[in-house]
């Protein structure tokens, strides 16, 4: 239910919503405390006459963009530009877009080249698929309402990209694609059944009533050529005013010039009459995009999905815990520190810890695991998550951009905007095919003006639409876009574009040990005291050590220290040192904890000879001591993952080489590997030998994926030609991952590999199907075999199939 619109964005005003702003001195309503706000600042900054000016234009204030520069510089506003821009620096912005009127791939080059090139624009990517702009530019030389002064300045229009925005727009484009399709459809009936008597007449009709039938049918074409076909012309001449052939203009062409003849014939009563062509064209065409457009919306719902899953409203509690009274407040008012309460079927509004209360919750759009995750008092939650089952209070930790969610999100629209390597390439052809399209065209209606001057034109408007290149361009951002949509529901995160690509075409798969293959989830085992301190204070001591770490052995001493009394000193200076261990100074002392080898350079000796059958083990042994000697050897072990052994046997079945590479002591290394069935393991290596391995794998030709966790593996994150990360591993190393494995579950990461070597061959099977169908019908229409309508069909059908063909990824692996 709701009390009207929203003044500022249209959308409905809840019932339990009593919001206003007072423009042009009347009150007008606010869906909410964001819209309010906004148009405070358009107020207070005596902006009224964006209001006034928007609801005088003559479409719907709901689809208004000022089109005046004068209203542009409200976007330079910091209030406005809230919600859908990110400051990067002192002086660069990057926001994020949405695009209206994009309809190939030719729109998209047009844009980017036209942006990219005005002063003070750093970046520009557009994706084709989501219709989602990304924009980098400094403050200091350009603002954003140049930007988008320059956009619409080229026929198209930019608005701020927010969910509720993305979704109205999409209904736009739907409702009115159908009405241009339903349009066209009923004037091609009406026309046939004036085209179809004077084809069985054969000759034999009155020229009274032919030219009678003629002029019906050109009445009923006009609604078809100047409402449904009027995209088609209004795109080409853009694209001709701007020097860019895109796929609209040999359409266009094609309609016009056969619409064109027609109407001569009609006015002199002799020659030949296209109108049933022209209307049966257009209608097959326009059904094509209709279909081609709601499939990619529906690739793209799981990002606009995961942008819309933090509720609107949430239930602080201001004086817990004294008064647990729930006061309602809008989600983005929330700071850190502040304490909601997440009823049972509610949704956390942000990423927080858990205070009071036993409960599971269901993180299955977050992470694709679709058992709901047991949550007690001290556990994490993220925002997005569902509560299940009982009541619990949490502490905000995290808002806006710094939630788990947000960063989920923006990792996956980086992804989308990213141009793979074989998309440009695709892109490349395409428009080069249409300049090459044209010249064939022209030289085909040139031949058979001197052949059969009478078969001339409709030759050459089968020319022009039958071999128009947009099922190669929708071959391969289709299926990636889809393809990233199945596997963000599995819980595995593409980051960047060319992440399925190069996966799918990987040789090796080097895997880290610890987080990565085993759990992360080491336990203590043992412990040998090596000196006068014993094994409780060896704790203690190793657990000051480890605090401030991020790597999973530090969490099993900080949690063996916690039921042990604290160290007596303080810690003055920590120094980490990646891949070998921590160094630290307490009381005066220095202590070193880590790798055996690197301890023994403080302590000047090796290990006593009743330590080295200890330190030989299976296990992860780690050693702590001091210059004055050895303090104490901990034996810990890990457990592997239940999935990591069917993972590891896929892909040696595909061919690939598993090689372990371990900062870990080689014989616990050399564990791991055997009970996994992987012969190349090698284990004590740095961050710098790992980096180096890759390199040589690299330079004899080999395609590496790199899976690790942790801070020491984001160098060789970054080396590999494709990365993957788990989504609980260190934030360092997430950031330079390609694909982040949510879930932590290695049998996602398995289904992905699976599915992105299928994504690879629909894509070829995409492009295979593109280049044959252009070969095979240029041809057939040079020589007359179709007609167009015929061509229309094939056109349609063709950018259709590679479509369909793309959402079969959607199917179960």
């Amino acid at each position: 239910m709701s009390k009207g619109a929203c003044y500022h964005c249209g959308q409905p005003v809840p019932d339990d919503v009593d919001l206003t702003v007072r423009v042009s001195e009347s009150p007008r309503a606010m869906c909410c405390i964001g819209c309010q706000a906004v148009a405070q600042a358009i107020v207070d900054n005596g902006l009224d006459d964006y209001y006034r000016n928007r609801d005088a234009l003559p479409e719907s204030k709901r689809e208004a963009l000022p089109e005046v520069l004068d209203n542009l510089r409200l976007f330079d506003h910091a209030d406005f530009q809230k919600s859908f821009v990110r400051a990067l620096g002192e002086n660069e912005r990057e926001a994020s877009l949405i695009l209206e009127g994009i309809t190939c791939a030719a729109c998209i080059w047009l844009n980017e080249q036209h942006i990219s090139h005005l002063p003070g624009v750093a970046g520009v990517d557009i994706n084709y698929t989501t219709r989602r702009a990304r924009v980098r530019w400094d403050e200091s030389k350009i603002k954003l309402s140049d930007i988008l002064a320059a956009i619409s300045a080229i026929g198209y229009r930019a608005y701020p990209y927010d969910p509720a925005r993305t979704e109205e727009l999409a209904r736009k484009e739907r409702r009115d694609a159908l009405w241009r399709v339903w349009v066209a459809g009923f004037g091609m009936m009406q026309v046939m059944m004036y085209a179809i008597p004077v084809y069985m007449a054969e000759g034999d009709m009155t020229a009274d009533i032919e030219s009678l039938m003629r002029w019906a049918s050109l009445l009923l074409t006009l609604p078809v050529v100047f409402y449904s076909a009027a995209p088609f012309f209004r795109n080409a001449w853009r694209d001709l005013k701007f020097r860019r052939v895109g796929m609209d203009v040999p359409v266009a062409l094609g309609v016009g010039s056969a619409f064109a003849a027609s109407i001569w014939a009609t006015f002199v009563a002799d020659g030949e009459v296209y109108f049933d062509s022209v209307t049966m064209f257009v209608f097959f065409l326009l059904g094509g995009r209709f279909l081609e457009m709601n499939a990619r919306q529906r690739a793209v719902g799981v990002t606009e999905t995961l942008a819309k899953l933090l509720p609107a409203f949430a239930e602080r509690l201001v004086a817990y815990p004294q008064d647990r009274t729930p006061g309602k407040v809008v989600v983005a008012d929330l700071q850190a520190g502040d304490v909601v309460l997440v009823r049972p079927g509610g949704t956390i509004p942000s990423d927080g810890r858990v205070l009071e209360g036993t409960s599971s919750v269901n993180e299955s759009l977050l992470t694709g695991e679709s058992l709901p995750v047991s949550k007690r008092v001290g556990d994490a939650v993220t925002g997005g998550a569902i509560n299940v089952e009982s009541p619990l209070v949490v502490r905000v930790e995290q808002v806006g951009e710094g939630t788990r969610l947000s960063a989920i999100v923006r990792l996956m629209e980086r992804a989308a905007m990213e141009k793979p390597r074989i998309v440009e390439m695709a892109d490349r052809i395409a428009s080069r095919f249409v300049a090459a399209l044209l010249l064939v065209a022209a030289a085909v209606a040139l031949a058979w003006w001197f052949i059969d001057p009478a078969r001339a034109l409709w030759i050459t408007v089968s020319v022009l639409v039958v071999t128009c290149p947009c099922a190669l361009s929708l071959a391969t951002p289709i299926a990636l876009t889809v393809a990233s949509g199945v596997l963000a529901r599995e819980g595995l995160l593409v980051t960047r574009g060319h992440a399925i690509e190069t996966l799918a075409r990987s040789t090796h798969v080097v895997f880290d040990k610890t987080g990565t293959l085993t759990s992360g989830r080491m336990r203590l085992l043992e412990v040998l005291p090596l000196g006068a301190v014993g094994a409780e204070d060896g704790l203690r001591l190793a657990g000051a050590l480890e605090g401030a770490s991020e790597h999973p052995i530090a969490q099993v001493f900080r949690s063996e220290a916690v039921q042990l009394a604290a160290w007596p000193h303080g810690t003055e200076v920590v120094t980490s040192i990646p891949g070998s261990g921590i160094s630290g100074v307490l009381g005066g002392v220095e202590y070193r904890i880590g790798r055996p080898d690197f301890v023994a350079e403080l302590v000047g000796a090796a290990l006593p000879d009743s330590a080295r059958g200890f330190a030989a083990r299976g296990d992860t042994v780690i050693a702590l001591g001091a210059a004055s000697g050895w303090i104490a050897l901990f034996a810990l072990g890990d457990e592997i993952r239940a999935e990591a052994p069917a993972l590891v046997a896929d892909l040696l079945a595909s061919g690939r080489q598993v090689v372990l590479l371990s900062g870990d002591a080689p014989e616990a290394a050399a564990r791991v590997a055997a009970l996994l069935g992987i012969q190349d393991v090698h284990g004590g290596v740095s961050p710098q030998g790992k980096h180096d391995f890759v390199s040589r794998l690299q330079e004899a030709g080999a395609v590496v994926a790199m899976v690790g966790d942790g801070v020491n593996d984001a160098p060789v994150l970054a080396q590999a030609q494709v990365s993957v990360a788990m989504g609980g591993g260190a934030q360092l190393a997430r950031t330079q991952a390609d694909l982040i494995l949510l879930s932590e579950n290695l049998d996602h990461l398995r289904r992905g590999i699976a599915l992105s070597g299928k994504a690879l061959r629909i894509i070829r099977q995409n492009l295979v199907w593109s280049f044959a169908y252009n070969f095979i019908a240029l041809p057939l229409a040079m020589f007359g075999f179709i007609t167009p309508w015929m061509a229309g069909i094939g056109m349609s059908g063709s950018s259709l199939l590679v479509v369909l063909n793309s959402l079969r990824l959607q199917r179960p692996l």
